[in-house]
């Protein structure tokens, strides 16, 4: 291997979990007990990474942030995220016992540009005293992923004992010893990219969404709206035609009609209009007789009242003629004794 490549890197385009454990992405046995239990999960398909029903969103607009404090919240991760796109979604992870943050998150963009101008710029800045890495969605675009906790991932610490290596953090770096093609071949490991290594200072970029499945979608939603559209203007055009032949229908009927057809709803017309006239002339004079009864005997019953009063008084006038009389004689007597 020659001096240039001493500082070269690659990254995973898959993921092994022999390989993971490898420096240098070239061994081909395991070497701790957490690569032994990820194969396991990887060979027997344990581990099922659309099977989470709290993934959700776009992967190619989702990034994982890492590192990241116990103390961060949602509010204030989205407020930092934000500062590079429209933030769509946001899951801080949280145990499910305690609820206290795991110190990762999965934020989606609106759009891919905001995604990878997020992948960019937010790597390694700092969010409540704490330095934060960002990458892309791979437990949904990373072929072969297997997580952290089956013994799979990327990255770690010295001090475990399980480092992993291929992630944009800890990339393998270029072997300096022979490869071994054919055993990697037989455990289904991508060798090294022999002549195409990166720079440590160079960023890894996210997938790619596969532009056929986009222009598939989008047709698919093109042939929606124009089929859309399709049955509303046929519907349209159903409704004028069933207009038009109801209209005919009616011109025709209306001058199939014979003259004698046409007197006898003529006289019928009439007849029905004498009626309501001979019908409001009855209506009128019923109300006006009733009327002059009402008057007459309101009026009958007024004279009965006066007739009335005036007897009472009469005979209150008399009545008191009588007693002053009476009066008048008891005091002439009483002068005479």
């Amino acid at each position: 291997m020659s001096a240039s490549n001493i500082n070269s890197v690659f990254y995973a385009e898959s993921y092994h979990p022999i390989q993971a454990g490898s420096i240098d992405g070239t061994d081909i046995v395991p070497h701790d007990n957490a690569v032994y239990r990820a194969l396991l999960c990887s060979s027997a398909g344990l581990y099922d990474p659309f099977g989470d029903p709290k993934v959700i969103g776009d992967p190619y607009c989702t990034i994982f942030v890492g590192r990241l404090s116990h103390f961060t919240t949602e509010q204030t991760l989205s407020q930092a995220m934000s500062k590079y796109g429209r933030v769509k979604n946001l899951r801080l992870v949280r145990d499910i016992v305690t609820g206290a943050s795991r110190g990762y998150a999965f934020v989606e963009y609106e759009t891919e540009r905001d995604m990878k101008r997020a992948y960019k710029d937010a790597h390694h800045s700092i969010i409540d005293d704490c330095e934060i890495i960002v990458d892309y969605n791979r437990q949904q675009l990373m072929p072969g992923w297997i997580p952290r906790r089956l013994g799979g991932g990327l990255g770690g610490k010295k001090e475990s004992g399980q480092l992993r290596f291929g992630g944009r953090e800890r990339p393998f770096r270029a072997p300096l010893r022979p490869i071994p093609y054919a055993d990697l071949e037989r455990l289904g490991i991508l060798p090294p990219p022999e002549g195409r290594y990166m720079s440590r200072f160079q960023d890894p970029s996210p997938p790619r969404r596969d532009r056929s499945s986009s222009l598939d979608r989008e047709g698919s939603h093109r042939r929606g709206s124009v089929d859309m559209e399709g049955t509303l203007k046929r519907s349209s055009v159903d409704n004028e035609e069933v207009y038009q032949k109801r209209s005919l229908i009616d011109h025709e009927h209306s001058h199939a009609m014979s003259s004698s057809e046409r007197e006898d709803s003529y006289s019928n017309r009439v007849s029905i209009g004498r009626d309501d006239r001979y019908t409001i002339r009855r209506s009128s004079v019923e109300n006006r007789e009733q009327y002059h009864r009402r008057y007459q005997e309101k009026d009958d019953h007024s004279h009965k009242k006066r007739d009335e009063q005036s007897h009472k008084r009469r005979k209150h006038d008399s009545n008191y003629s009588h007693r002053r009389d009476k009066k008048s004689s008891s005091h002439h007597l009483s002068n005479d004794d």
